[in-house]
């Protein structure tokens, strides 16, 4: 797992060393902007499996370059059960690779690339998801 140490929603550090190691296996998805359709359909199947992901040994991180009090206003609304990291300088997504160019409307911008990685316990990538089905996100994390 990449080195980290961002705020969370609380405006609480979290560092990658507080993740790997911990006998659980860990979720960290990337996604755009908080409150738009594609990540609120993303965060609302992490959040309606989240009983089963947990069940599955899973502990579950969503990251975008939105502010902590953006954070807490999307999770407070949608009603998540898992922590969202605010990376505004961008240095997490590009370590992670979920930052790059990106095309809409005809224009090419560098952007988040929505993107899921998944850990083992020992923090190792033992898989990344790089076609998001934002409804299905969970069922593609579980069909693995």
């Amino acid at each position: 797992m990449p080195s980290f140490e961002v705020l969370d929603q609380d405006g609480k550090v979290v560092k990658s060393e507080d993740l790997a190691g911990k006998g659980r296996k860990t979720i960290i998805y990337f996604y755009p902007k908080d409150n738009t359709p594609g990540c609120t359909a993303e965060a609302c199947s992490l959040r309606d499996n989240y009983a089963v992901l947990t069940e599955a040994g899973y502990h579950v991180i969503g990251v975008s370059k939105d502010n902590p009090g953006s954070h807490a206003g999307f999770r407070s609304k949608y009603d998540l059960p898992f922590t969202l990291l605010a990376d505004t300088t961008t240095q997490m997504l590009q370590d992670f690779g979920a930052w790059g160019e990106k095309k809409m409307y005809g224009k090419t911008t560098m952007g988040t690339l929505r993107r899921t990685f998944i850990f083992d316990e020992d923090g190792i990538l033992e898989r990344i998801i790089e076609k998001v089905d934002t409804r299905n996100a969970a069922s593609q994390i579980l069909e693995g």
